[in-house]
């Protein structure tokens, strides 16, 4: 049995880093709320929730699992962001100090029976189209069961990473008109990543942060992804001008080239339709996929690096070669990866 591996690395630090940046980046005295769902986006819920605590106002997540083991790892809010959906899960988040969100008619209607209008976030619909009250039904529960309960509202932006697009206006005054219907001690809350980056204006009362705590925003440089994915080189080939690579030749030799059999592949996690040409990193050094990917080797043309050798740390993406260069190069975006890691590449926490 070989004692080689695959490596996920994940620095604490700068998941701590991210957070202060982007906190840095609000204009408002909003409340910080990490999103951590799908077990912190592939990070490990327990170690970023023990890592992170101090720093943040509570968590979102959308399993009431994970709510559970938040909760007995903190006492800040714990938010199920896509809420409950009978009887029994009323029960335990009730019992569990859960914040819910409430986003249909189906919902709402379980809080009605139980009279219990504590630690709710109403969502409405302005313009994703998937969950969320339409302004109007809103408004109807709104002046029949809320107008004078304190709930949070919220919605969800579908365009944030894109400064330009008309719809994020079109949904930010179908906010605050909504806004002004309601009472004084309504929090608001509209703002992910992307949000705090193009629009900190517009942070009000919670701010609600996923990717860009884990470093996959790929518009500001100053956001650092969290993860190392490395694999060693197992071996070394020269090939000769017209000589194919991998299954089904799809590499081919134009000149003399030396290449590096990578020890990680499909089932590992890395996408099987990863193209030739992405970018990954070796003794410091930009080399290039070359061949399709397997299920345990990925082939990469190291020709141009000195000395590479058998051993080598292959790094498909790190704080210094960011993940958001290997999704947007292979069509993907870097949720995919973080969350995609298979359970037989060894993953390592950093804590502070």
């Amino acid at each position: 049995m070989t004692a080689i591996n695959s490596e996920l690395i994940i620095d604490s630090n700068l998941l701590r880093k991210n957070i202060s940046y982007i906190k840095s980046r609000l204009q408002n005295e909003s409340k910080f709320m990490a999103v951590i769902k799908s077990d912190a986006y592939g990070h490990n819920l327990e170690s970023v929730t023990k890592s992170i605590d101090d720093l943040v106002e509570g968590y979102g997540v959308v399993r009431i699992n994970e709510a559970i083991k938040i909760r007995n790892l903190s006492k800040k809010k714990v938010l199920l962001m896509q809420g409950i959906y009978s009887q029994e899960e009323f029960i335990t988040a009730k019992k569990f100090n859960l914040d819910v969100v409430v986003h249909n008619h189906d919902q709402f209607k379980i809080f009605e029976e139980n009279n219990y209008f504590k630690n709710l976030w109403f969502k409405v619909n302005t313009g994703m189209n998937r969950l969320g009250f339409e302004i109007d039904d809103f408004i109807d529960i709104y002046n029949e069961h809320l107008f004078d309960k304190k709930f949070v509202l919220m919605t969800h932006l579908a365009a944030s990473n894109d400064k330009e697009s008309i719809s994020n206006h079109e949904q930010f005054k179908a906010f605050e008109d909504l806004t002004k219907k309601m009472h004084e001690n309504v929090e608001k809350s509209i703002a992910n990543t992307g949000c705090i980056m193009n629009f900190p204006d517009k942070s009000y009362d919670w701010v609600r942060c996923g990717i860009g705590i884990y470093g996959g925003y790929f518009k500001n440089k100053e956001i650092l992804t969290a993860m190392t994915l490395r694999s060693p080189i197992v071996n070394l080939r020269q090939i000769k001008p017209g000589q194919e690579v991998g299954y089904d030749g799809r590499a081919k030799a134009t000149e003399k080239m030396l290449i590096a059999s990578v020890y990680l592949g499909y089932a590992d996690g890395l996408p099987l339709a990863i193209e030739d040409g992405t970018k990954v990193m070796i003794n410091n050094k930009i080399a290039e996929v070359f061949g399709r990917v397997s299920m345990d080797l990925t082939t990469i043309d190291v020709s141009h690096i000195k000395d590479c050798a058998v051993g080598d740390w292959c790094e498909f993406f790190s704080p210094e070669l960011p993940i958001s260069e290997i999704a947007k190069s292979n069509k993907l975006i870097s949720y995919y990866f973080m969350t995609g890691i298979k359970s037989r590449v060894k993953k390592i926490f950093l804590s502070t």
